[in-house]
């Protein structure tokens, strides 16, 4: 078994690991870090994402800390027009492959070892790690920490199952396998309410498709965010501020949560797609007013819970049954995306980070910002925790507001500590405070009156917020045993 030794042991190299590789490299120039990922190259799962995927949200709040990504000049073509750009697939994997072939592994100080599995400690207490190729064994001993980075667990169609039976007989393609399309089919069916959805029925719509050929099975609808609210660029700054100052009105002046997505709904800060169907459920996800446009020429759209099954004689949900046309075509995206997981310290002990979304949305600065306090901050753990409290991934509308919630506290946390500060306000990935000071005065003045407005209507929101989770985990259980049943007969 070969043997190696570093400093920082980071599993997968994907957007956070990467993320928080690079800022650790620029801040602690004695650090030496390993990075392990099952890819042949930097990306994570942007390596198995579909040809024509794009990011969701501007270029430039996504990527390294160390080197930009995008530009802040708007599309001029499709339904982004107007607003800034969103990277392509293709430029997400080589922003991470530059970085890495020219910032990185040049330091001396990075190792990547890809097409590589870690596989746990040895009785030494070394990380054991193994070639997907030839099985060969590593053993590293680790000096300072071990950092997972695939905690979120970013899941996509193409490495996925379906999570419903499909007959034989019945072609369900992951959105992959779109742009390879031969023949007409008498209807595309697309499975799941996420971006990715969206993303197989625009693509069905820009090239030309029929909307009376696509069908749209849509378990739960969700909220949106209006992009056209988070833009980059000095001229965006007053709409960007404003924004944020509406959304903690909305909270202040909320009597329940209802009251409160109405709100949020009546002031734009909140989209749906069906006027006539309230959203249940908040993935972060933001849509241009022009794709929203396109998406509601898909008039079929079926709402009958999550698919069961597949078979050319029909389909089953959870609420009903429809029918397949001989020849149909179903696109598959109801991967998960990024999995809500139970929040665990990202700090563990002296030995361990378990990297997490510690500002809503923001997996890219996540990272980066825990490599900032594992550098500027002295203390042990519980110090660093008590900066870093993980912002759960949401999945229910209600988690709005417990994202909502855990960033303010935490960045009211981060004010108090000036090196950290001094990190924000220089990081290329913290547009709200290295743009602050150019902020209207009075926009400003604003912002912190509504935050401070809302902090008495945190706690009974955040109330709900927890009768909602446990009744949610008890209907969950129920569920559950429904399904052992239906499949045991």
């Amino acid at each position: 078994m070969d043997h190696l030794e570093t400093d920082y042991l980071v599993i997968g190299a994907g957007a956070m690991g990467m993320g928080f590789a690079d800022a650790l490299l620029a801040l602690d120039r004695s650090a030496h870090i390993t990075l392990v990922d099952r890819h042949h190259r930097p990306g994570g799962h942007w390596n198995d994402a579909y040809s024509f995927v794009r990011l969701h949200q501007p270029s430039v709040f996504y990527g390294l800390n160390s080197r930009p990504f995008g530009s802040e000049v708007p599309d001029t073509q499709g339904p982004n027009r107007g607003l800034a750009e969103m990277g392509t697939g293709q430029a997400v994997l080589d922003h991470f492959e530059q970085a890495m072939r020219q910032t990185l592994l040049p330091s001396g100080r990075v190792r990547f070892l890809s097409m590589t599995e870690h596989v746990g400690a040895d009785a030494q207490g070394r990380q054991v790690v193994h070639s997907l190729l030839d099985g060969r064994a590593t053993a590293l001993t680790v000096r300072r920490k071990l950092v997972h980075a695939t905690l979120t667990g970013t899941r996509v169609p193409s490495t996925h199952a379906p999570r419903y039976a499909v007959a034989p007989g019945v072609r369900c393609v992951p959105p992959n396998a779109l742009p390879g399309i031969a023949g007409a089919h008498p209807r595309y069916t697309v499975v799941g309410a996420g971006k990715t959805a969206m993303d197989a029925c625009q693509w069905l719509l820009h090239n030309g498709t029929d909307p009376a050929r696509i069908r749209w099975v849509i378990s739960n609808d969700a909220w949106f965010i209006d992009r056209a609210n988070v833009q980059p660029g000095v001229e965006n700054l007053p709409r960007f501020f404003e924004s944020l100052a509406l959304q903690y009105e909305c909270v202040a002046r909320s009597t329940s949560l209802a009251d409160l997505f109405d709100r949020l709904e009546e002031t734009g800060q909140l989209l749906r797609l069906d006027a006539g169907v309230r959203p249940t459920r908040y993935r972060c996800a933001t849509v241009s007013q022009a794709e929203l446009a396109e998406l509601r020429r898909i008039a079929h759209v079926l709402r009958l819970g999550r698919v069961r099954s597949i078979a050319p004689t029909g389909m089953t949900l959870e609420r009903g049954t429809a029918e397949v046309l001989p020849g149909e075509l179903f696109i598959d995206c109801s991967a998960e995306g990024l999995a809500s997981q139970p929040g665990v310290p990202v700090f563990e002990g002296d030995h361990a980070i378990h990297l997490q979304m510690v500002r809503q949305c923001a997996p890219s600065f996540s990272a980066a910002f825990t490599a900032a306090v594992e550098c500027l901050v002295d203390g042990d753990a519980g110090l660093r925790n008590g900066l870093c409290a993980p912002v759960q991934l949401p999945q229910e509308d209600f988690h709005w507001v417990t994202m909502q919630a855990t960033t303010l506290a935490n960045r009211q946390k981060w004010s108090r500590h000036e090196r950290l500060m001094q990190w924000l306000a220089e990081s290329r990935l913290d547009y709200g405070t290295r743009m602050r000071p150019l902020v209207p005065a009075g926009l400003l003045e604003r912002y912190v009156r509504a935050i401070k407005a809302a902090s008495p209507a945190w706690a009974p929101l955040l109330a709900e917020c927890a009768q909602r989770q446990a009744a949610g985990s008890k209907a969950a259980v129920r569920a559950h045993a429904r399904e052992e049943v239906a499949a045991a007969s």
